[in-house]
């Protein structure tokens, strides 16, 4: 959740139109110069004014105001300003909680946190400002959301981390929920890999494709008959969508495969690989990990799931945690919004 890439996330979901150029029009100058100055919330020792939270949003108020009008302009323009502002609340708690650690973040980690974001984008650095631009946001508010996502990870890592305990009882939970499947009886747990051959081509190059595609399929066939991982291997050869998943294609009756798929399968013990088919578009084997009776299929054993359960329920509990941190620091905290 602490990581710079979320960070655009939350701001293209929350805020949008300057409340600046709205008053420019409705209000009088003297109304206006007024309100600027005004201070819209007190937090703790520290203040928040209106200029702060104009700043802050005028970029994303400006989309909203090319996608909206009227009355329903009104309203988004309210409701994102009311969501800035929160948003400064918690900024400002957080910089407190900061000074009482004696944390701070330097330039250079900002610099290299908007670099890594950019550069993961695969933008240029024109480009890059372009589409912030475009999400609402300046170069400059950019830098410093990320620098507040820098000193709260900071922060997390003091008051956060600490408080995050994941037991092995917790481990088994969340395999036995995750990792493993019951199969009713008639059913066929299957693993696939399949590798394709490009159709679009003259007779003579399809049939060299479909034979440079056939020793490919030998091959990885090979390795999983020799033992080696059938989710790796299909993750890492696999053209299929299955790919993502290991393969992993769930269940099925007999009478819901394929002719050849049937044939395939149909024979196999839990845990052994079939030969490989043809089909249309390529070849292809599967590996069955349950038969036609009631089973729990275990599609990666505990120990080779562990490190990532762990992580999964650290972030999750993590994440659970932070909020809990947040919402004490607003309950100790004096906030009063004018």
């Amino acid at each position: 959740m602490f990581q710079y890439h979320t960070l655009l996330k939350i701001r293209n979901c929350s805020l949008r139109f300057s409340f600046f150029i709205l008053c420019t029009v409705l209000l009088p100058a003297t109304s206006f110069s007024e309100l600027i100055d005004k201070v819209v919330a007190v937090v703790n020792d520290d203040i928040i004014t209106m200029s702060e939270v104009e700043q802050e949003a005028e970029g994303l108020y400006r989309v909203i105001a090319k996608e909206n009008t009227g009355d329903s302009l009104l309203q988004m323009l309210a409701e994102v300003r009311q969501k800035t502002l929160d948003s400064l609340i918690d900024r400002k708690l957080i910089a407190q909680k900061a000074k009482q650690f004696n944390v701070s973040v330097k330039e250079k980690e900002i610099e290299n946190g908007y670099e890594k974001v950019r550069s993961r984008s695969g933008l240029s650095k024109t480009e890059f400002r372009e589409k912030l631009a475009e999400s609402g946001m300046t170069e400059t508010s950019y830098r410093a959301s990320i620098g507040a996502q820098i000193l709260q990870s900071k922060l997390v890592s003091f008051d956060v981390r600490s408080k995050v305990v994941i037991t092995e009882a917790m481990l088994l939970d969340y395999y036995d929920e995750h990792y493993t499947h019951r199969v009713e009886e008639g059913n066929y747990y299957l693993l696939q890999i399949g590798l394709t051959w490009d159709k679009d081509t003259d007779t003579e190059k399809l049939a060299e494709n479909k034979t440079a595609t056939r020793k490919r399929a030998e091959r990885v066939h090979n390795l999983a008959l020799n033992g080696q991982d059938f989710k790796t291997l299909a993750k890492k050869f696999s053209d299929l969508p299955s790919a993502t998943d290991g393969g992993d294609i769930g269940s099925f009756t007999l009478d819901e495969m394929a002719a050849s798929m049937r044939s395939a399968v149909g024979s196999l013990a839990p845990g052994e690989t079939s030969e490989i088919i043809e089909t249309d578009a390529g070849y292809q084997f599967f590996k069955l990990l349950s038969g036609d009776k009631n089973a729990i299929v275990v599609t990666t054993s505990f120990e080779q799931a562990k490190d990532e359960i762990k992580q999964k329920l650290y972030e999750q509990k993590l994440e659970e945690a932070y909020s809990a941190w947040v919402s004490d620091l607003k309950e100790k905290a004096y906030i009063q919004k004018l």
